[in-house]
């Protein structure tokens, strides 16, 4: 049995408005585990991120963390003291955000940036035994040491994200949480980025959840999918299964939503694929997991659960 490396148990998020009360997130349970790679999947605003954001403790208003257990090797991130949430921050957990274009300091040189990191959070060694490092972290995502010189706007989109990667793995983490990190390139620099952010998280022995809705990116890169709706998780099984023996009629959608180089396929009646009322209305409701093969679960919307385990 693999050894978890992080246990979330009946998390809740909420955003409060003037006028509704909105659950983000409503009561997830799932495992990751050593050395394995999660796909998050599921369509804007089905909580992805705002389950991210809550692993992060970066929730903010009108967002509130409302329950939950949060186990992150043996501490509990929700009730765990400022001081030893921020030791574990970069350390041990890093995160590689949604839109690179955006999370580099534009009026910073890459160099002070990466520096910034490693004494913020307790980074040990020389200075020069620092910047050697962090040349050897940009080797790994095919950087020159020579960007370290430059500010962000003098690269191109596929080399900040590449450089938000090597940020991210500086300080050699158990947990990378990637938040749609190909979401902007081009699909020629969505290859060069997937492969250096496999290689070097394999590199490092670390764990992954990797957030997106793009199925076919996420069949090159996970181990297991977690399917994402309103909210909750629909079915979560290893990635061959779900493409292979999808049970919930929301995988299903998606499945069928990616373009085959097989068929001919008109466009217009992919988009059309949707869910009725009745069954939106049902899917929003929360549903407990069912194992109905090994390691596969599913949300039991119409019937009782027969088995229910840890995922």
């Amino acid at each position: 049995m693999p050894e978890p490396i992080l246990q979330v148990e009946d998390l809740r998020i909420n955003y409060y408005t003037k006028s509704k009360l909105i659950e983000a997130v409503q009561g997830v349970r799932f495992t990751i585990y050593k050395n394995e790679v999660f796909g998050l999947v599921g369509e804007s605003g089905c909580g992805k991120t705002t389950l991210a954001m809550g692993i992060l403790q970066l929730v903010q208003a009108p967002g509130r963390i409302e329950s939950g257990r949060i186990d992150f090797d043996g501490t509990d991130l929700l009730t765990a003291s400022p001081e030893k949430f921020r030791s574990i921050l970069w350390n041990e957990i890093a995160y590689i955000p949604q839109g690179a274009m955006s999370a580099l300091n534009p009026v910073t040189r890459l160099r002070h940036q990466f520096l910034d990191v490693i004494h913020d959070h307790g980074g040990a060694g020389t200075k020069q035994e620092q910047i050697d490092h962090i040349h050897q972290m940009l080797a790994g995502v095919h950087l020159s040491p020579s960007v370290l010189d430059m500010y962000p706007h003098e690269l191109s989109g596929g080399m900040k994200q590449r450089a938000c990667i090597a940020l991210a793995m500086v300080l050699r983490p158990k947990l990378i949480i990637a938040d749609e990190p190909t979401s902007a390139l081009d699909v020629v620099s969505q290859r060069v980025v997937l492969e250096t952010l496999s290689k070097a998280r394999q590199e490092l022995g670390a764990s992954m959840i990797f957030i997106g809705h793009d199925m076919a990116v996420q069949a090159q890169i996970s181990h297991r999918l977690g399917i994402m709706y309103a909210g909750n998780f629909v079915e979560i099984a290893p990635v061959r299964e779900i493409f292979e023996n999808p049970h919930h009629a929301y995988t299903e959608r998606l499945i069928s939503s990616i373009p085959s180089i097989r068929k001919k396929q008109d466009v217009h009646e992919i988009a059309k694929v949707s869910f009725s009322e009745s069954e939106k209305i049902r899917f929003q409701k929360p549903a407990p997991l069912v194992e109905i093969s090994v390691g596969h679960f599913v949300a039991q919307h119409d019937r009782q659960p027969d088995r229910i385990e840890d995922v």
